[in-house]
């Protein structure tokens, strides 16, 4: 049972950092790459890092592992936004079916000079 516990969570965890990778390659531009690849990939790798823990259901791993995981999922949404936030500021393009920009009176005295 615990093979196949693994196998799944590897299996799935590889399948999110795969969507993470084609979200990179097809998205439009930096603001939705951005959030493709943090949010598939910090649960693609955390699912992954669970699947070792489980394999080896040692306490020291286990530890090691939940700390991983919980390291991941709070700081890769965090420099997503960081980097995605510099990039509006300096002025990337945005996609032109962007609908709705939030951000675009804020910032509008740093995207003018």
């Amino acid at each position: 049972m615990t093979n196949f516990l693994t196998a799944f969570f590897l299996f799935t965890g590889a399948a999110l950092m795969f969507l993470a990778a084609l979200g990179l390659l097809r998205m439009p531009d930096l603001l939705t790459r951005m959030h493709a690849t943090s949010k598939a990939g910090a649960l693609g790798s955390g699912l992954m890092v669970f699947a070792v823990a489980a394999a080896y259901s040692e306490p020291g791993i286990t530890a090691r592992a939940v700390a991983v995981m919980v390291f991941i999922i709070m700081t890769a949404p965090v420099a997503a936004h960081a980097i995605a936030r510099a990039g509006y500021v300096v002025g990337i393009d945005k996609w032109e079916g962007t609908i709705k920009d939030d951000f675009e009176d804020e910032f509008k005295e740093h995207n003018s000079e």
